[in-house]
């Protein structure tokens, strides 16, 4: 997935739940907010699984942007997991985000899934890094 790919999906993502967030993705960090609000309502509903892929790969695309348009980075592929993979800091460190997973588990009811839990974490150590740090958020 290129960068062109996950901003064409994110740019999705705000068409498709601009109205149910309340006007709130505006792809900042508060907006993860709407986000989780979002896959909390939708946890609750019976969706079919074409369904629940496209919510996890057009927020899950929404979420990464949000990381990019305060990071900047580089996109990579995680083969294993299907999902692209932000990275951000390189040479000087490696901060590394995947979020499909994540918007998967929160979908699907876990709580523990928080988003902006989640994302802080992530933009607490991209922010904080030091030289020769290597994390992945997943």
């Amino acid at each position: 997935m290129t960068t062109n790919q996950v901003q064409i999906n994110a740019a999705s993502a705000v068409a498709q739940f601009q109205g149910a967030a309340g006007g709130r993705m505006d792809y900042s960090g508060a907006s993860l907010q709407a986000v989780e609000e979002l896959l909390a309502e939708a946890s609750q509903q019976p969706l079919r699984a074409e369904a629940r892929d496209a919510i996890v790969e057009l927020l899950g695309c929404y979420i990464l942007e949000v990381a990019f348009r305060e990071f900047g980075g580089k996109w990579s592929w995680y083969e294993e997991r299907q999902q692209p993979v932000l990275i951000v800091g390189e040479p000087e460190f490696h901060v590394a985000m995947s979020t499909f997973d994540r918007v998967r588990g929160r979908l699907s009811g876990d709580v523990g899934d928080n988003i902006p839990f989640f994302y802080e974490g992530f933009a607490e150590r991209a922010r904080d890094a030091q030289p020769g740090v290597r994390a992945f958020y997943i």
